[in-house]
């Protein structure tokens, strides 16, 4: 039996000119609405041209088919998530666990805002994640915590470094998964990002990391 080929996921072609961009970028805000409003399974291209105003075949200049549209959705958010952990983590005018405070906030933040985009987007989409723009995102994020990490714990072993990595990384994107399932307030997202921060930043303080002064503390707790 021949075996079954993947749909084709990559976009057709890239916009060049401004028109181009504008088309594309209204094809994949309408694709996002459709997945928020009616979810994975009634996620079709139509829908997507319909809410976008365009026609079908205007849509299938850039994107084949709806797996194609799909996965840029999930590119931009690997991207997005790649570029606010380094723009974090790289602001060196600030201490190393006050960066880590704000980026628990600002990831939990972000995992509640875009929970239902992001719950249908995994169930649409699951093998994607081994895609090389997956891997290409993975790695920016790596490569920016891993500096902070030798930055954050500069006598510590590579590997004691290494496994303070992995666990900040897996225990922040488990909590945001499973906190964001059900709607929460803007209280609630800074008294579990605010709990989050305190166990990592104790962990790391345990490593060797320099503590946060209490007045910066409240300072990042209030940001």
């Amino acid at each position: 039996m021949a075996e079954r080929r993947p749909p084709q996921i990559s976009s057709r072609k890239q916009p060049r000119q401004a028109r181009s961009s504008d088309l594309v970028a209204a094809i994949l805000e309408a694709a996002a609405q459709v997945l928020k409003h009616e979810g994975a399974p009634r996620f079709t291209t139509a829908r997507v041209a319909e809410r976008a105003g365009v026609s079908i075949g205007s849509l299938y200049q850039y994107f084949p088919n709806k797996a194609a549209i799909l996965f840029r959705l999930q590119q931009d958010e690997w991207q997005q998530t790649a570029d606010m952990v380094r723009g974090i983590l790289q602001e060196t005018r600030q201490p190393p666990l006050q960066r880590l405070r704000q980026l628990v906030h600002a990831f939990i933040r972000s995992e509640c805002d875009e929970a239902q985009t992001r719950g249908a987007l995994s169930d649409a989409a699951p093998l994607y994640r081994d895609a090389p723009e997956a891997q290409q995102a993975r790695s920016a994020a790596d490569a920016a915590m891993a500096a902070f990490m030798v930055e954050t714990l500069p006598v510590a072993t590579p590997a004691t470094r290494q496994l303070a990595t992995d666990l900040i990384e897996t225990m922040l994107s488990a909590v945001g998964r499973e906190f964001s399932n059900t709607p929460r307030s803007a209280r609630e997202i800074r008294t579990c990002a605010d709990a989050v921060a305190d166990m990592f930043c104790g962990y790391l303080i345990q490593l060797g990391a320099p503590a946060i002064s209490p007045a910066k503390r409240r300072k990042a707790q209030s940001a």
